[in-house]
């Protein structure tokens, strides 16, 4: 794919994207975005589960993945592999998938550019890539989106689904870049913002607003949320993240101690992980329509030859 500009190669990192696709509708505009951008060299992404909602959450993901990628004219030009179908059952135990042998492969690698591996759901395909091979901790970098509020922490989606896996990355050396609720629930975006930036775009374009409104009707009668005539696109600074770590928007803590519950507990001496205070939704949402309306005026036509 082609941009009206270019990204220096000792500019460009290596990028896994570990992600519960099917199980919303917002990871599927972080995976485009990811995509479209060419800093990141995309070398494989995972379909990960999302607990109780699926008893095929991997499966599922792994297709919608799959689906993207066509809509896009790029389905062989991925790696696309199934994650653990469900969450570790203990701190000690792994569960085994072609999901944590991609992110341990690519790890021991000999490359110059960092691997970054991002998290739109659980962190069961890290923390069992790390349990099978713990030499990996010190060969990547793990953006994760979930967690809820510091300092207390509180019920969240993502770390719902594998609170096990939470407390072994945690727990281990592992650089962790860790977007909690209030900071990736910044990314809000307006239902008309997409019909008028995203919809008009080729069959993704399309495909990304009709999904989502789709999942807005079908969740209209829960109480809290969605809220009607917004949506949160909270999975894509993973990706912005990737092309601007926003370093003065960041703190550098002591990694707690995941509780059962869900909350956080202090835990003096531990290693240090970066938590985000902030997101730049502008630049998120901006820098995606631009890549998106590029892609389908200069690169969708070449690619679909």
């Amino acid at each position: 794919m082609k941009m009206p500009f270019e990204v220096p190669e000792k500019k460009q990192i290596r990028v896994i994207i570990n992600s519960d696709a099917k199980c919303e509708a917002d990871d599927q505009y972080a995976i485009v975005h990811a995509i479209l951008s060419p800093r990141l060299q995309i070398k494989g992404l995972i379909g990960a589960h999302f607990g109780t909602r699926s008893a095929t959450g991997a499966e599922d993901s792994y297709q919608e993945i799959l689906h993207v990628l066509d809509l896009m004219g790029l389905s062989e030009k991925y790696k696309v592999v199934k994650g653990a179908n469900h969450k570790i059952p203990n701190i000690l135990t792994p569960v085994p998938s072609e999901g944590a042998n991609l992110i341990i492969k690519e790890a021991m690698k000999d490359d110059s550019l960092p691997l970054f591996v991002t998290f739109q759901g659980p962190l069961t395909d890290l923390a069992s890539a790390y349990l099978q091979e713990p030499r990996i901790a010190n060969r990547l970098t793990a953006v994760w989106i979930g967690g809820g509020t510091y300092p207390n922490g509180d019920t969240e989606f993502n770390l719902s689904n594998d609170i096990e896996a939470a407390k072994v990355v945690f727990d281990s050396p592992i650089p962790l870049w860790q977007v909690p609720k209030n900071v990736y629930d910044m990314v809000r975006v307006g239902l008309a913002e997409l019909a008028v930036k995203v919809r008009p775009h080729g069959e993704i374009g399309r495909y990304l607003y009709e999904y989502l409104i789709q999942h807005n009707i079908k969740n209209g009668n829960r109480p809290q949320w969605p809220k009607g005539e917004i949506w949160v696109l909270g999975d894509s600074p993973a990706v912005s993240l990737l092309l601007d770590d926003q370093v003065f928007d960041y703190d550098l803590i002591e990694a707690p101690e995941i509780t059962s519950e869900m909350g956080y507990r202090h835990k003096p001496g531990n290693r240090k992980i970066r938590v985000y205070r902030s997101v730049d939704s502008r630049f998120i949402l901006e820098d995606f329509y631009a890549k998106l309306e590029l892609f389908i005026n200069f690169n969708q036509g070449e690619v679909m030859q």
